[in-house]
């Protein structure tokens, strides 16, 4: 009796081995295309969203806009900074070229 016990638990146990050994792995029938004993699997394009176009000049109400420590009003929109210009009262998008423009130096 005890003799079966281990003859059946060894069977199973060794029908496990062999059955997690296999290298067929189960295909797509979609994506897959058959050549002469060969699978090549497509791959699907990844759509990727457009990003957003982000503006060179806003217009914002002073009373919103942050002001900093020196007098200049500032805006921060979808991660950019935007700083006033004091000729015009738009906001511009921060670039290098702010430092040398008088318009956009402190009052």
């Amino acid at each position: 009796m005890k003799k079966r016990y281990i003859c059946v638990g060894a069977f199973i146990i060794t029908g496990a081995l062999f059955s997690c050994s296999k290298k067929v792995h189960p295909v797509n029938t979609e994506h897959a295309v058959v050549t002469n004993d060969t699978t090549v699997t497509k791959k699907t394009p990844v759509k990727r969203k457009p990003k957003e176009a982000v503006p060179n000049v806003i217009t914002v109400n002073d009373a919103s806009a942050h002001k900093t420590v020196d007098g200049r009003y500032y805006y921060d929109l979808q991660g950019h900074r935007y700083w006033r210009n004091n000729k015009d009262g738009k906001y511009y998008l921060f670039n290098k070229t702010m430092y040398a423009d008088a318009a956009f130096k402190p009052e």
